[in-house]
């Protein structure tokens, strides 16, 4: 049964980088990768970070390349893979054309430390961070976002683009199915911010690739449903 709501987006602004995204860990494993990790215990995480970028920026950008994917996708990516990707981030955009979009986020924040590190070369990333109001006919239907919060929000959201949107043409057997596992990788952060009654308020970031209309959208109706759980999992 499809539970209907009230979607409106409230701020919605384009970002180039996931706040938080690189934590000193990030930097230290990075430095290890490069052979660079010792005497940096006394360094505060401005001083970290800051090494680091220079060290990837002394590489050259596809050995640097190399070294952040290796980080990002360590137990995902043959390293023979790694190499071809290395080689390909200067020219494309991952984060928007790799064919597996669970990579997208990983993409999205590599390409915006090797863009920083290189004062350019790589393609600027283009995210959205934004937030919706949603409204349920009833409190029963909200229940669907405990149950599979990413596919039922990516589904709901679906309603609000154009019908000739890429997220339809891509995903239109997930949208009106009952499984969506590429939905976690469409939405990259998403979270409850505010619950009363009937309303939720939720906050997420995701690349423009796919939501970048609702810059122009204000409110819209819509439906969506959980995913089915496969009892036999």
């Amino acid at each position: 049964m499809q539970a209907q709501f009230t979607v409106q987006i409230g701020s919605f602004h384009k970002i180039s980088k996931i706040p938080n995204a690189w934590s000193n860990d990030d930097y230290l494993h990075l430095m290890a990768l490069m052979g660079l990790d010792d005497g940096l215990e006394g360094m505060d995480s401005a001083e970290l970070r800051e090494m680091c970028m220079m060290s990837l920026n002394d590489l050259g950008d596809v050995e640097a390349a190399k070294i952040v994917l290796s980080h990002l996708f360590i137990d995902d990516v043959t390293e023979g893979k790694i190499d071809q990707l290395a080689n390909d981030m200067t020219g494309d955009r991952m984060w928007e054309e790799y064919s597996d979009c669970l990579f997208h986020e990983r993409f999205f924040s590599a390409y915006a430390l090797l863009r920083e590190a290189f004062n350019g070369i790589f393609a600027q990333p283009t995210g959205v961070e934004f937030s919706v109001n949603i409204t349920a006919e009833n409190a029963d239907d909200l229940t669907i976002f405990d149950e599979s919060l990413h596919a039922a929000m990516v589904r709901l959201l679906s309603a609000g683009l154009s019908p000739d949107a890429l997220m339809h043409r891509l995903y239109e057997d997930q949208i009106k199915g009952t499984h969506f596992p590429e939905s976690e990788g469409i939405l990259w952060k998403l979270e409850l911010v505010a619950s009363e009654g009937l309303s939720r308020q939720y906050k997420m970031v995701s690349s423009a690739f796919w939501f970048e209309q609702f810059a122009n959208v204000e409110q819209f109706d819509a439906n969506s449903h959980a995913d089915t759980v496969d009892e036999d999992e």
